[in-house]
């Protein structure tokens, strides 16, 4: 026990450094800010350290990532930053440039520095537990802890919170539950909470007014080569992306890229034993993964875990109503690419021979240094003669799915589609691992261990670029990306195409090279869908029963990851309209791929000639590039010529003209009809939305009473019993059967009007009255008669 001055002593010091950090905004301050942490962490040993996490690490999360400041108090788990940006350290990083000042912060909070040592052996002798605050949760946690009820199952429905579900025992009357972290589990939920409190603050910066000082989320990594597509800036350094520096050293020293089955205890194989890993770094590497996954990827998915688990566990998600058309957090798309692309390393086996596509097994890897808090490892990878599903990528399948798909489907009309951009490109990273190389985390490697930077040029991963059948596990497992998610983005693309046609006509002609790469690439997709309808339609031998096993999984996973998600919520969708029930990319007919591309390269060629100056040469020569792919996709079928001069008109035409289909085959324009239900057809200009919606449900409702959403298959006939036909007598009897008959007669007529409608196809249809002409006549209507009896009323006084 330390006497009692020391400890005062210790307290001091802590308040005294958490207002020293309070008062750091220059780069110099910084700078003197860290070297007073790491002097006071390095003269106090971690029983000694309490103060430091209960008075000054709260203050020092509210410096780094920018949070607007929160007083420390003398309780860790009453101290919580709120979401309101000021300028912060890694703000303060970026803007100055200044490379000195990206290390010496990255200095203190990298895996092996002396803060996250210091983190280590306090969360070993359970000294601090901080209470996160519930309104910083993802959007569906915080759904489940308002219900005592789901507060119970939480801990078991999601590993994320398993153990960290407490209620509060100072409100005992009544139950009120929190989540419970460590330090360190405390410093990774804010961590992963910066880039999205930053992305809706940026959000509400569009909406209302723009900051003197706005961050953006892409000067993160926008100069990092291998991880942007963008052009690298002159006025931002490789080295001053913090945030992504440090995300790198913490997938770097935390998640293992491998097997974690394979550490699994009472496994018989000497393999298995290899590497010296404990249960605590497969859970610390667990909940890294998942707290990423949940607070980038889920966060507001009104859809967030598997049906299948929910339904086990009697939970269901009511946020269809409030979240339906919520795309995901807004510049995301750098983090994610390289949280992802870190993920799939795992993707990357290596064995000694040739083995099934179906690994089952356990790698060697080669893995240097130990898996604690304080130190960081290395994994390189031999020559990937084998490649399968590893452990990391069927974690992150369904949310990664689901993210990518609601940003294309919920991007609002005109705005930007600079954020779909970037999610586009961690959806194509994600469908070609095999380009996937160690090599592309290179420059960052060399930011984060200086050391690796003399490595020997052999030990980096020599990948052996393009698909091979040893990928034919991974298809499989993540078909929906090869197949269904491009119906799904050939929607977005026909939706935006006006915003930036150039742009969506590249996105559109990567996806298509990267289908049309490889011919066992493309004849996988095509077996696979051939399987996929033949076993729908319930079909007998095949000469492709290897890929019938493929099918179940396939078939729940599009019930699944596109669980809530229906043709209404994509304005403008071309898809048919039970389309999270079928594959469409090879389907023939109107909502079938080859249609919708066909139609999507009339529409660009007519945009590009119209409105393209310079660069109209190279963008025809795009639409060639499509239509040869187009051809190479389905079979040799050629896009047919159009009916007018491919030279450009002198005349400015109108956007109506533009948009105009001109002929798809032998089908004339006015055969071109919308495939969907037309009452819940996207919402025209002239329709007010959200009484067009009201109506639409209303609609629906009656058709479902009255049952005329089914056809009328047999005739309905009225027997009447002559036993019930007795003598009426008296006034009384006489009013009553004048009211019966008077009733039979309602009762027959609107009998006959259902049936009539029903033999005809005929649905309650009151959308019309949601038109603005309509409202306009019925409130001028009102008005009037509102001003005549008014008028009337000053007449008679």
């Amino acid at each position: 026990m330390h006497p009692h001055s020391y400890t005062v002593d210790s307290y001091s010091k802590a308040q005294d450094l958490a207002a020293t950090i309070l008062a750091s905004s220059t780069p110099v301050q910084i700078s003197s800010a860290c070297s007073s942490i790491e002097s006071f962490l390095h003269s106090h040993s971690p029983d000694q350290s309490r103060h430091f996490f209960s008075a000054t690490f709260p203050t020092l999360i509210c410096k780094l990532f920018g949070f607007d400041d929160a007083t420390p108090s003398s309780s860790p788990s009453s101290s919580a930053p709120n979401c309101q940006s000021y300028h912060g350290w890694i703000d303060t990083v970026i803007t100055s440039n200044d490379p000195d000042l990206a290390n010496r912060v990255f200095a203190l909070l990298v895996p092996n520095g002396v803060l996250l040592s210091s983190i280590s052996a306090v969360d070993r002798l359970s000294l601090v537990k901080y209470v996160f605050p519930i309104e910083r949760l993802p959007e569906w946690a915080r759904f489940m802890l308002s219900s005592d009820k789901n507060c119970r199952v939480l801990s078991d429905l999601c590993p994320l919170f398993k153990g960290r579900v407490k209620e509060d025992s100072i409100k005992a009357s009544v139950p009120v539950y929190q989540i419970q972290l460590n330090v360190f589990e405390y410093y990774m939920f804010w961590f992963a909470y910066y880039p999205v409190c930053r992305g809706n603050n940026e959000n509400s910066d569009n909406v209302s007014t723009k900051r003197s000082r706005r961050f953006k989320l892409e000067n993160w990594v926008s100069s990092i080569s291998g991880l942007s597509s963008a052009r690298r800036g002159s006025e931002h350094r490789v080295e001053c992306n913090l945030y992504v520096r440090l995300l790198y050293a913490y997938l770097r020293a935390f998640v293992p890229v491998l097997d974690l089955n394979s550490h699994q205890p009472y496994r018989s194989s000497l393999l298995h034993n290899s590497i010296s890993f404990d249960g605590s770094v497969i859970i610390q590497a667990e909940f890294l993964v998942n707290t990423f996954t949940h607070f980038w990827l889920v966060d507001n998915d009104f859809s967030p875990l598997p049906v299948n688990l929910c339904k086990s566990f009697g939970v269901s998600f009511p946020l269809r109503s409030v979240l339906g058309e919520t795309p995901p957090t807004a510049g995301l798309g750098e983090v994610v690419k390289l949280f992802v692309k870190y993920l799939n390393l795992s993707s990357l086996v290596q064995a000694d021979g040739t083995e099934n596509v179906e690994h089952s097994g356990s790698p060697r890897w080669r893995v240097s240094g130990s898996f604690d808090y304080s130190k960081s490892r290395d994994v390189m990878v031999g020559s990937p003669n084998v490649r399968s599903v590893g452990t990391w990528n069927l974690s992150i399948q369904r949310p990664l799915y689901r993210f990518i798909l609601r940003t294309f489907l919920f991007c609002p009309i005109g705005t930007s589609i600079k954020n779909a951009s970037k999610v586009f490109s961690v959806w194509i990273s994600y469908m070609e691992p095999w380009m996937i190389s160690l090599d592309d985390f290179a420059e960052l490697d060399v930011l984060v261990d200086k050391s690796a930077q003399n490595a020997k040029k052999e030990d980096s991963l020599d990948n052996t670029v393009g698909y091979t059948p040893t990928w034919q596990g991974y298809v499989l497992s993540n078909y929906l990306y090869y197949s269904s998610l491009v119906m799904h983005f050939m929607g977005f693309a026909h939706k935006f195409l006006h915003a930036d046609v150039e742009i969506i006509v590249q996105m559109v002609l990567k996806v298509l090279n990267i289908l049309t790469s490889s011919k066992e690439l493309l004849g996988l997709i095509k077996m696979a869908d051939s399987v996929f309808h033949s076993k729908q339609a319930g079909s007998g031998k095949s000469m492709l029963n290897s890929l019938y096993r493929y099918i179940p999984s396939i078939c729940e996973q599009l019930q699944d990851w596109e669980d809530g998600l229906s043709e209404s919520d994509a304005d403008g969708s071309f898809l048919h309209e039970n389309w999270n029930k079928d594959l469409r990319l090879f389907t023939d007919g109107e909502d079938g791929g080859q249609q919708l591309l066909q139609l999507f390269i009339l529409r660009a060629e007519a945009e590009l000639q119209a409105f393209s100056g310079e660069n109209l040469a190279h963008n025809l020569q795009c639409i060639d590039s499509l239509k040869e792919k187009v051809g190479c996709l389905y079979g040799g079928h050629t896009i047919k010529p159009l009916s007018f001069s491919p030279e450009p008109k002198e005349h400015h035409q109108g956007r109506c003209e533009i948009f105009k289909p001109r002929k798809i085959g032998n089908q004339a324009v006015a055969d071109i009809k919308y495939k969907g239900d037309w009452m819940k057809r996207p919402i025209s200009d002239d329709e007010i939305a959200w009484l067009a919606k009201l109506l639409v449900s209303l609609s629906g409702w009656l058709n479902e009473s009255l049952g005329l959403n089914q056809l009328e298959s047999s005739q309905v006939y009225v027997e009447v019993s002559h036993n019930d036909v007795d003598d009426v007598c008296g006034p009384a009897e006489t009013m009553k059967a004048l009211l019966s008959a008077v009733s039979s007669w309602l009762l027959t007529l609107s009998t006959t009007m259902v049936r009539l409608m029903r033999e005809h196809g005929l649905r309650v249809n009151l959308r019309m009255f949601a038109s603005k002409k309509v409202v306009m006549v019925l409130l001028l209507s009102v008005v009037f008669s509102i001003l005549k009896k008014v008028f009337g009323l000053f007449q008679r006084v």
